[in-house]
């Protein structure tokens, strides 16, 4: 009976379980669904055999789909995304075609969906906004530049914001309750989020630091302790695995991936920090176009985003973050405020003071993206009890979700004309 209700309590966190909760997820799956069949049916931008990388905004498809992406970044993404791309191969009955890109892009919109669910429910029974506010908020998450994106790509992005969504959303209900973290609950999300980025295995330790009642509590920080050991063991096993026990090999690659991605761009430092690493995740630019070709003789078109040119979009995007920054400073005595902000505070560290990937750093909101309707989530919450700011958080968060949805549909218009003259 136990193993029935810890099972039924696992379906409950993962997927939707209330009727709003359903709601959103079947807006969210019809939204992105429709467009993600409507880009890999008619387009060969989601799969192509030919394109190794960075045919749309740098990200990697076909490698990623093929062996999981490099073993130095995506340490265990290959177990998982075999999985993916022999699900897609047993539907087409063994051909890449567009079917094959449907499938894809499919589960990639089911699993970003899955996302926007978490962060209602994050809003509705962690924060408990009203119905209509987190409606906002989400609505607000969903015209994000890193959900639509996502919706139709197979990358690890996709499914490291699922997972950071769904894990943050667990923390906060064991912390609510006054309750640790299990050891199957950090091994999984080590292995798990820590498999697809290594960098944000971090992440999954962060809240940790966090948990009722642990300092000077010397058998809860040895069992804190070891539950990290046990997870670190089981990841260490499954990547050495996969590197055949080569770590000098590891160390190379890894080298030379941060000196490949850390040169400095001829985009100033700080339009690269604000219009890629916090609005290309948000809102988007305007795009340019460069030729590459795939080593072997074919030559194609690809897209990336470049920086802001109106004022408008700097100024949206330095409303957002406005928002977060005062969020964090307003809520700083409660610990789910921190685990969110120290979290979005590692990605800031690697990539705009480390400057690694830079300046593709509009690929990474995966990774950090879901921190910020969260965020402002906590900022409402604050000041509930203070209706002129509430009407005044309100209007402007209504007025940016406007301008988001315009900016990005106008966008994706131009998108769909690239996919139109190149890669129909």
């Amino acid at each position: 009976m136990k193993i029935k209700t810890y099972f039924i309590n696992i379906l409950k966190l993962v997927f939707p379980s209330k009727k709003w909760e359903w709601i959103v997820f079947a807006a969210a799956l019809t939204c992105y669904s429709s467009f993600a069949y409507f880009i890999a049916k008619n387009f060969r931008i989601v799969f192509d055999d030919r394109i190794p990388w960075d045919a749309y905004f740098s990200f990697d498809n076909r490698a990623i789909v093929m062996t999981g992406g490099g073993f130095e970044r995506h340490p265990l993404s290959n177990y998982f995304f075999n999985w993916i791309r022999e699900f897609a191969l047993w539907i087409t009955d063994g051909k890449m075609n567009a079917d094959f890109r449907i499938v894809l892009a499919l589960c990639s919109s089911f699993i970003v969906s899955l996302s926007i669910v978490q962060v209602f429910k994050y809003l509705q029974n962690i924060i408990k906004l009203p119905l209509w506010l987190s409606l906002l908020i989400v609505t607000f998450f969903g015209l994000f530049t890193t959900n639509i994106l996502l919706s139709f790509t197979p990358e690890n992005y996709t499914y490291t914001l699922f997972l950071l969504c769904l894990f943050n959303y667990y923390v906060a209900k064991q912390y609510q309750a006054d309750k640790t973290l299990s050891f199957g609950a950090v091994t999984f999300f080590g292995v798990t989020v820590g498999g697809l980025t290594i960098t944000n295995i971090v992440k999954v330790y962060l809240p940790m630091l966090f948990q009722p009642k642990l300092y000077w509590n010397w058998k809860k920080i040895g069992l804190e302790i070891s539950k990290v050991l046990v997870s670190v063991a089981i990841f260490a096993l499954l990547f050495l695995n996969r590197i055949n026990f080569n770590i000098q090999n590891f160390f190379i690659k890894t080298e030379e991936q941060y000196d490949k991605f850390s040169n400095p761009k001829v985009t100033p430092l700080w339009d690269m920090i604000y219009s890629w690493f916090f609005g290309g995740n948000m809102l988007f630019p305007s795009f340019v176009l460069r030729d590459y070709h795939n080593k072997k003789g074919f030559e194609y078109k690809a897209i990336f985003m470049d920086v802001y040119s109106s004022f408008w979009s700097y100024l949206v995007v330095g409303l957002i973050v406005a928002f977060v920054i005062w969020s964090f400073v307003k809520n700083f005595k409660n610990r789910l405020v921190q685990i969110l902000f120290w979290s979005l505070f590692i990605d800031v560290v690697i990539h705009c003071v480390l400057k690694f990937g830079l300046h593709t750093s509009y690929i990474y909101g995966g990774h950090f993206v879901f921190v910020f309707p969260l965020l402002i989530g906590w900022l409402f919450f604050a000041y509930r009890k203070n209706s002129i700011l509430i009407s005044s958080l309100t209007t402007s968060l209504v007025l940016i979700t406007v301008y988001l949805g315009i900016n990005n549909f106008v966008r994706l218009d131009e998108f769909i004309e690239f996919l139109n003259v190149y890669y129909k």
